[in-house]
């Protein structure tokens, strides 16, 4: 974890601080706790958004350095959260246009009752121990992330399990008896906290040596240097900087604000984009009546821009 108060310098460089964070803790006070953190983040320049739920806490926010410290300050506070863990990036300008604080029965949705990594989890592997591990010939890796994500960054000889949702991963599963095949079960996500129920449900189907990336990808291209890595591509982050690569330098993929798939600068030399419209991934999919209303939502974004404002549909 990084000093908060450090200066913003090389890869890490950028005026905003964003904090990626999780953590399962028992926190039946949730629904009191949504207003004042609310107000805490409105009242340091914080946004972004945090999810609030029986089972923990889960989200990633941006603002400056002091703004987070406080936020993850008062975080720490609450019983049983004293051991909260965060990631830290850096961006050029805000990557989050407002501060949302919500309450969820899931922090991360998977669907399957029970689940509970306070009772039972994989193993933690350390990004340094991590190239080890995967390059076992007796390891499955396993991207527990979706097809979109795993669209534009993958360890190297990881299975894609294509899940739109990772309310697919379950299903997913149970239909691979291929994952039989080998002892020990290697799972990896952006920051750890699929991994944490993802490996969970697989010790609680049977699998014995089951393993994750502590810190999830975001710690391991934080941590690992670029000659050493196994990571090829970039990695989707949920925030409008879209991707970040080694050293947690910003990436150069953006949105298509049609389908919100990630694109990259070849993407954007198709005859198929149109920005704020359409891209490839989409073109066939939308009407011509779509792209007419897309088209109008671009123009009020790109008027809002001249004054100075950002459209919250943007």
């Amino acid at each position: 974890m990084t000093d908060l108060h450090a200066t913003a310098a090389g890869p890490h460089s950028g005026s905003f601080l964003v904090a990626a964070l999780y953590h399962f803790a028992r926190f039946d006070q949730c629904e009191t706790m949504r207003a004042p953190l609310q107000a805490l983040c409105d009242d340091n320049g914080v946004k972004g958004t945090l999810l609030l739920a029986h089972e923990g806490i889960n989200g990633t926010i941006a603002g400056p350095d002091e703004g987070i410290a406080r936020v993850l300050a008062y975080l720490r506070a609450l019983p049983g959260f004293a051991n909260l863990e965060h990631k830290e990036s850096r961006a050029s300008k805000m990557p989050f246009l407002r501060m949302k604080v919500r309450l969820k029965k899931e922090i991360v949705t998977m669907g399957v009752e029970n689940i509970d990594p306070n009772k039972i989890v994989g193993t933690y592997v350390e990004p340094k121990d991590w190239n080890d591990l995967i390059s076992d010939p007796e390891t499955i890796v396993i991207d527990t992330r979706n097809d979109y994500e795993t669209a534009i960054g993958i360890f190297k000889g990881a299975v894609d399990p294509k899940t739109k949702t990772f309310r697919e991963f379950p299903d997913w599963v149970k239909n691979n008896t291929g994952l039989h095949n080998k002892p020990k079960i290697a799972m990896y996500c952006t920051g750890g906290i699929r991994c944490e129920k993802a490996t969970a449900f697989m010790k609680e189907q049977g699998f014995d040596e089951v393993y994750h990336l502590k810190g999830g990808i975001l710690k391991y291209l934080e941590t690992v240097p670029e000659e050493e890595s196994l990571w090829e591509g970039a990695c989707f982050v949920f925030d409008e900087r879209v991707s970040v690569t080694h050293g947690l330098k910003e990436g150069d993929h953006k949105l298509c604000h049609a389908c919100r798939e990630p694109i990259t600068p070849d993407v954007r030399l198709s005859p198929k984009f149109e920005e704020g419209v359409s891209c490839p991934h989409c073109y066939d999919t939308r009407t011509e009546a779509d792209r007419d209303r897309y088209r109008q939502r671009q123009l009020q974004i790109e008027l809002a821009r001249k004054r100075g404002a950002k459209h919250l549909g943007s």
